[in-house]
This record gives structure tokens, sequence and C-alpha cells, in this order.
């Protein structure tokens, strides 16, 4: 098995033709032969017991080519691309050249394009600054009360906007009860506007307890036809209250680590900064991402763009399947189809090839590379993340791969440093 001939295309595309041997053929011939001979009926010989030349001079001495060239085709085509230093991308066509002794074979398909890229260091970028106010730490620290919050049934005073109140309910007109007019402990916020016009306004000023009509018209734009302007009455039961606990130290204990409101208050702000911050470095790494995209040059072949596409389809059934669906189930229920999923999906392989396009471009014109201690504590690392022993790890992921990821990730870490180098430099 040997390398013929190369020739690249235009557009990223290649051609190949390789041969494989008559010695290599003739040994995928006979595996051929095993593997159908039992289902084989020759006059004369019982069925499946009769010889190979017997067959071939039968049914013709191309009966078991097909099967035979398939088997061969991965092997002589894997040392073809290697002698030839290509890396090829989708699945290459194949067509037969020569059946004359040496079998002879052409393959046509694409390689991973030729890249360029300049001006990849100090990009025009910057990180969002990130400030945590006094109002978004009372805002989180009310939502913690909101949740830790409970309905009581005794309360001496009326209640007002502003409070949260539980009720039943039930509408007439005309005397009539209306569909879709009734509730049961229905959770409401006066003053939050969620019913029409007038009826929160009339509970409040009401106690827990009390029983009481709710006068009110509905407005002309109402959604439903029916109940458009129409004047209503609702029975109202006013059954809780929903209490804020205090905000002091006790409830800091209930619901942290801390003793002191102080302390709480630090610590929501720490983790709100956390937060926005993580939020302002993938707001910066996702402009990194276009302008190394805008700097990119390369003829990028279509295999490349569908073969990421197809990878996030994977991975979309995957967290699919983690909340108790699947892709089946969920196009059902949104009547999308395999293919709207991967227009959906499309824009961002498409941004997920180039960015690594550019990514391992710069990783080669910085000589960057992985140490054999950087791929051991990356093994480490997925071992403990997914909760797999290590050899299996090691066993699912080549080294050489890992290796690729870790030297792209120094890549994008090169790009974000001289960004900020270059930022410093300008306001010195």
């Amino acid at each position: 098995m040997s390398l013929i001939k190369k020739e690249l295309t235009e557009k990223s595309g290649f051609s190949l033709e390789f041969s494989v041997s008559a010695e290599a053929y003739a040994k995928a011939e006979l595996e051929a032969y095993k593997k159908n001979v039992k289902s084989i009926n020759i006059p004369g010989f019982r069925k499946g017991k009769a010889p190979l030349h017997i067959i071939k001079t039968y049914y013709g001495k191309d009966v078991f080519f097909e099967d035979a060239i398939n088997a061969c085709i991965p092997d002589a085509f894997e040392a073809a691309v290697k002698e030839a230093e290509l890396t090829i991308v989708g699945t290459p066509k194949f067509d037969l050249v020569s059946n004359d002794g040496d079998i002879v074979l052409k393959a046509e398909g694409f390689v991973k394009p030729e890249v360029s890229i300049e001006g990849y260091r100090g990009l025009n970028v910057k990180k969002k600054a990130v400030k945590v106010t006094a109002k978004e730490v009372d805002e989180e620290i009310e939502r913690v009360r909101d949740r830790n919050a409970r309905f009581v049934t005794e309360y001496e005073n009326a209640v007002a906007i502003g409070d949260t109140v539980s009720i039943d309910f039930e509408g007439f007109i005309d005397g009539e009860a209306f569909e879709g007019g009734k509730g049961q402990d229905h959770e409401l916020k006066l003053g939050s506007g969620s019913f029409i016009p007038g009826f929160e306004d009339q509970v409040a000023g009401h106690k827990l307890g009390e029983d009481f009509d709710v006068n009110v018209t509905f407005p002309e734009d109402y959604h439903a036809e029916a109940l458009k302007g129409k004047a209503a009455t609702f029975k109202v039961s006013l059954k809780s209250l929903k209490q804020l606990p205090e905000l002091d130290d006790e409830f800091v204990k209930d619901v942290s680590e801390f003793d002191t409101l102080d302390e709480y208050k630090k610590d929501v702000k720490a983790k709100i900064s956390k937060r926005k911050d993580a939020e302002a470095e993938t707001e910066f790494e996702n402009a990194l991402a276009e302008a190394l995209m805008e700097k990119l040059v390369a003829e990028i072949p279509e295999p490349m763009f569908e073969a990421e596409t197809e990878n996030f389809l994977r991975d979309y059934d995957t967290q699919l399947r983690q909340s108790g669906l699947d892709l089946k189930t969920y196009m059902k229920y949104t009547g999308m189809t395999l293919d709207s999923i991967r227009e959906q999906l499309r824009p961002r392989a498409e941004k997920q090839v180039k960015v690594r396009l550019a990514l391992e471009k710069i990783a080669a014109l910085e000589a960057l590379s992985a140490t054999e201690d950087e791929i051991n504590q990356e093994y480490e690392r997925i071992a403990t993340a997914y909760n797999v022993k290590l050899d299996e790890v090691k066993a699912m992921i080549a080294a050489e791969d890992l290796s690729a990821d870790i030297v792209v990730g120094k890549a994008m870490t090169l790009v974000k440093e001289s960004v900020q180098k270059s930022q410093k430099s300008k306001e010195n």
C-alpha cells in the first residue's frame, strides 16, 4: 500500500491516488469469502463448502470485490494520508481507478485549511469594569428574605398596598359565575397590577379572615372576548399575609454561616462581584473571539462546519436527557425538526470552528506546547469533575487531543494578556 499522487485543490480540497497491494487484497478477499460462503450454493458442492476459486469461476472473479476492497480502504487510505502529510476533515469519496494487478483507488475530499492571522496581540477589546452597588446587595438580600417568608393568619392591622396576601375568590357577572373567574389560595401582591384595575385597591384595607365583595369592570381590551367591558363582582376571602423575616442578626444566622448583618452583606457583595466578574469575563472572551474571527484568513471547507454542528446536536441531546427529555420528545413538543435544530446551532458551530482555527494558528506561531504535567493535571481535573476513574478518562481521551486543547487554552490566555498589557501601556 503506497501513495501514488497527491493534489491539493481550491477551497481546501484534496485528491489522493493510492494503491492496495495484490497481497493485501487477496487477504481481504479470503476474509470476505469466509464471511459469505455459508450462504452460497454451488452445484456439486454442499451449501457453504464450495472453494473460493470455484465460486469466482461460477460468479465471476470480482464476486467478493466490494467487500474486500471496503475492508482494505481504511488502512490503505490512512497510510496514504500519513505519507501525504494531510489532515482530513469530513468523509472522503472513494473511486476505483484500476483493478489490474495492484488496485489503485482515488480519494477526494477536504483537508484542514491553511490558516493565516495577523494582529492578534493587543486587540482593541475592553473588559467591562465590575461594580456592585448597595442597591444590588439590598435587592439580593430581599430575595433571600422573600424565599424565607411565611404566611400568617393572625395580623392585627389591615393589609395595604405592597403586602402579599393569599386569597380565595370567585367572580360573577349578572349573578352568574363565569369560567376562569375562580381561584383558591391565590398569592397576590397588592399593587402589582396582576389583577384587573380596581381589584387590588379594594382588597387593601381589609383584615385577615374577612369575606367581602370586590366590584370591578373588565377593560374593553381584555383578552377574553366574553368579558370585555363587563361589570363583575368577586366574592373574596382574605386568608393570610406573607410576612418577611426581620432583617437582623438572627435572620443572618438562619440563612448563612455568619453572625452579623454586616458580615452577611459583605459576603453577598463578594458573591455578586464574583458572578458579575464571570459574566464580564465571558463577554470579554466573546468579544475577543469576534475580533479573532475578523482577522482569520482561511478557506474553511463545509464538512468542518457540518461536523461541529453535529457535535453541538449531540451535546444538546445529552443536555435534554439529563433533564428527563430526549431529542425526539423535544421535537414532538416544539414542532421542530432535526434540520431546524441544526439551523439554530449552525452559527455557534461556525464560530467555534473559526475561533479554534485562529487559536491553533496563534499557538503554532507562538510555539506553545503542553507539558506532561499539564496533561496529567487535566486528566485528573476531568476525572474529578465527572466522577470517573483516571484510567477510564485516559482510555477515552487521547493525550494528543488533550494536549491540543491545553495549547488552544494557552493561546487564548496569551491573547487576553496581550490586550491587558496593551491597555496598561496606553493608560501609562
